[in-house]
């Protein structure tokens, strides 16, 4: 595995530190006015979710790892485990379903979803970036509102809260952005 130095770190780099497999969601660099520049990384761990907070000088060398990612396709969910198959081996793998946490109703049957592996591991899934819903409830249209920036709560199919456009009506299929939650376009 390559090393590289502090400075070098970026977001989404996923590191080995302390014996563990990390990913950097944040980092600062500060260059204080006595002393040298350290980069302030904010870490998660890729197993268990704890969260570290980290300074790593320039001259500090820390090994960075490269995750295979695979599209596997999502099958079912069994007491809490999501099953996924390899469109290539047909073999089958289960994850647990917190692994998407808020994200979970967004996964639909049939769906392809990339999953990353560190060697035969698998330690995180990623959703598609935008998914087709069909809005279940939302408020009539209120003649006189305009589009430009009014937006009316809905409710999906798949049971989570949006903001829509005031065109959009019951019935309708939408995209929504699965990282942010936001209506994107009329599918």
């Amino acid at each position: 595995m390559p090393k590289i130095n502090g400075n070098e770190i970026r977001p989404g780099n996923v590191l080995e530190h302390d014996g563990g497999l990390w990913v950097a969601v944040r980092v600062s660099h500060v260059k204080p006015g006595k002393g040298g520049a350290f980069a302030q990384v904010e870490l998660k761990n890729l197993r268990n979710n704890s969260k570290l907070n980290e300074r790593f000088r320039s001259e500090d060398r820390v090994e960075r790892v490269r995750l295979d990612q695979k599209d596997q396709q999502f099958l079912y969910e069994n007491d809490g485990m999501l099953v996924f198959m390899d469109s290539e081996t047909f073999e089958q793998i289960e994850l647990p379903s917190d692994l998407l946490g808020e994200r979970r109703p967004f996964l639909q049957d049939g769906m392809i979803v990339t999953i990353e592996y560190y060697g035969d591991e698998a330690l995180n899934l990623t959703l598609p970036q935008k998914v087709t819903c069909t809005v279940a409830e939302t408020e009539p249209v209120v003649k006189g509102q305009t589009a430009a920036n009014s937006y009316k709560p809905a409710i999906l199919d798949n049971g989570v809260r949006v903001t829509v456009p005031p065109f959009v009506g019951p019935d309708e299929a939408i995209v929504v952005n699965t990282e942010t939650f936001e209506y994107v376009e009329r599918a």
